[in-house]
């Protein structure tokens, strides 16, 4: 007798998916507090997002990595193929971008955050919610003849 059962399938790997959650997180947080410092001018913040930013650059080189090396190393017929490659270029697009804004945020004082500072931030965490999508809407469920 034959029994189905349900198995999820993912596209990412469980320490793949940990490593994309720290960019979604760190660069939001990045952006939310560029808005408090140009809100209030407290150089704290700035000071708060250029950390977060460096944060978010870690955990982004690592899902980055791994997104090149499954890439590279996976099936060439596979029929997610073209969406590996787009998940790679946007981590790609958004890791360059935090590096940039994170050059931005080593600025002194106003000229880090006021102006590219705020935009590369809006962008850095846009993208890193798209690659998150991306990682994540792969999920299905299948059901396995056991």
């Amino acid at each position: 007798m034959t029994a189905l059962h349900p198995r999820r399938e993912t596209v990412l790997h469980p320490i793949h998916a940990i490593l994309l959650s720290f960019p979604v997180a760190m660069f939001s947080g990045a952006l939310v507090s560029d808005l408090a410092y140009l809100k209030t001018a407290e150089i704290q913040w700035s000071n708060f997002s250029a950390w977060l930013i460096t944060g978010a650059m870690l955990g982004g080189t690592g899902a980055l990595v791994w997104a090149a090396l499954s890439f590279v190393l996976g099936k060439r017929t596979a029929p997610g193929r073209p969406r590996a490659l787009g998940y790679l270029l946007i981590l790609a697009a958004m890791w360059i971008l935090g590096l940039i804004n994170a050059f931005q945020h080593s600025r002194d004082g106003w000229s880090s955050v006021g102006g590219a500072g705020l935009a590369l931030s809006i962008l850095s965490t846009l993208l890193a919610l798209l690659a998150a999508w991306i990682g994540f809407s792969g999920i299905r469920r299948k059901e396995v003849v056991a």
